[in-house]
């Protein structure tokens, strides 16, 4: 089923892969998420596959994730196929037209096979979906297609993992049963003695082999989307970051850096009434913009994050957020909702949405000369660009771009850009968590590698998962090693 870790079990074994020196690489046919990144080519594809192609030590392309869908509604969403839109539809809509992607899906595959030496297919969501088998894309139908054996992994920690795993493979077909090599057991805690019968009961009932049991690992990897325990994450620290949670958030992982630090909370904040006293604000990405600013201003949002700006507190926008610090953002063309609606007027900036989409890499550097970055002057930032709107600024821009073109705005302790990933710069992160201990008459001076740490947590989980996995057998299942 959803959440139960297939996503970290698969980078850990891209990295186990890369670690023994075959050339690995992930592959998900069809994912669904709001959380995205853009590669080197300016191509869209989910946030999991990127991180697994980063745990396997490869650039992320395209073809790791030829089909991404992000919701816009709760009936439908915005289809993209190799990396660029082919337009919204409604869920309906897809399922009827998604076998005439098949072809897309298997040429995506084989371009990716010919260059690794294993590809690890990570599938969504679970395998016995009866009402949706027919149609099957992205689990046991893609295993068909490309001939792939297959894992299944359960998860222990939300009880009822016999039911999840015998269930399973009693309502697949005898054929889809026989490609189950094994089962892995994930989220495990407490004594493993303990589930010996578990085990044994587990092989007898299901007629396939545990091949491991994998406890919880105490690695900083980024989650995918909305399931993420970061999104429920409540507890304050000295310095106290709040992300407005809002219906459609989108790459909240933006913000994972500032968790690293010493100190630092960061909170998903839901309520209004949960705000409290925060030493930041952040209004994240938003898959639909204008219903996101409706919902600030519905329920208490807007009024708040005002009065906390106008008192000096910190007011950070990225993407979708920065467009609601503006005066006003309009859809004339219906790309997301239509119709035109006031933003917080906190930057004097104005957005309208336009058909194309931009989706690129960008690097330059902070332009701001004074204010909340200003001792960031000159610092360089590099990431990725992703949204539908076009912005014109009154205010100075925050980031000068190697391009020539400058991006987001500032005034005074309010600020915002285009620029996913802006927070990944060490100097930038460090920077802004030293400026607010300062501001509470505190010193601060730790600083991260994030990327040697990143590298390091990769490391970490591919560990947990040697000493739990039996990976002699799943070499041999391969047919490598």
């Amino acid at each position: 089923m959803s959440n139960v870790g297939k996503s970290l079990i698969c980078a850990g074994l891209c990295r186990i892969f890369r670690q023994d020196g075959y050339a690995s690489a992930p592959f998900k046919s069809q994912n669904m998420a709001l959380n995205s990144c853009i590669t080197r080519d300016g191509l869209e594809i989910g946030r999991a596959q990127a991180m697994q192609a980063e745990a396997a030590g490869i650039e992320p392309s395209v073809l790791m994730n030829p089909i991404l869908l992000k919701p816009t509604t709760d009936h439908g969403s915005q289809i993209i196929v190799n990396g660029r839109v082919l337009g919204n539809m409604r869920a309906a809509e897809y399922f009827r037209h998604k076998k005439e992607l098949i072809p897309t899906i298997k040429t995506a595959y084989d371009r990716l096979s010919e260059q690794a030496d294993v590809v690890v297919i990570e599938g969504a969501g679970s395998p016995a979906e009866m009402n949706l088998k027919a149609d099957d894309i992205v689990n046991m139908g893609l295993a068909e297609l490309v001939d792939a054996p297959v894992l299944l992994v359960g998860d222990i920690d939300r009880g009822g993992v016999f039911a999840q795993f015998i269930g399973t493979v009693s309502l697949l077909e005898r054929h889809e049963q026989q490609r189950i090599k094994g089962l892995i057991v994930n989220k495990f805690r407490g004594d493993r003695s303990l589930f010996r019968d578990g085990i044994k009961i587990l092989e007898e009932k299901s007629g396939k082999p545990v091949l491991g049991v994998v406890p919880y690992v105490d690695c900083d990897i980024d989650d995918e989307d909305s399931l993420s325990d970061r999104l429920t994450e409540k507890s304050a620290d000295i310095i106290n970051i709040a992300v407005i949670r809002l219906p459609k958030i989108s790459n909240y992982t933006d913000f994972s850096p500032f968790t690293r630090y010493s100190g630092v909370s960061v909170r998903y904040v839901e309520k209004a009434s949960d705000l409290g006293e925060p030493d930041m604000i952040i209004i994240p990405g938003s898959k639909s913009t204008i219903s996101d600013m409706k919902w600030l201003r519905e329920s208490g949002f807007e009024s708040l994050i005002k009065r906390k700006a106008s008192a000096g507190t910190p007011v950070f926008g990225i993407c979708g957020g920065y467009q609601m610090l503006g005066m006003t953002i309009s859809d004339p063309d219906n790309t997301e909702c239509g119709g035109e609606i006031r933003g917080l007027e906190l930057l004097d900036i104005r957005t309208v949405f336009r058909n194309e989409k931009t989706q690129r890499q960008s690097s330059g550097s902070i332009a701001a000369e004074n204010g909340f970055f200003g001792d960031l002057s000159g610092a360089a930032v590099q990431g990725y660009e992703i949204h539908m709107g076009q912005t014109e600024s009154c205010e100075p821009p925050l980031i000068r771009l190697s391009d020539g073109r400058s991006d987001g705005a500032y005034r005074g302790n309010v600020f915002g850009t285009y620029l996913h990933g802006i927070f990944d710069s060490s100097a930038v992160s460090a920077s802004i968590v030293k400026t607010l201990f300062r501001r509470r008459g505190l010193d601060f001076s730790e600083t991260i590698n994030y990327s040697e740490y990143k590298e390091s947590q990769y490391d970490l989980l591919a560990d947990a998962l040697r000493r739990n996995i039996d990976m002699e057998t799943i070499y041999k299942i391969i047919g490598i090693g």
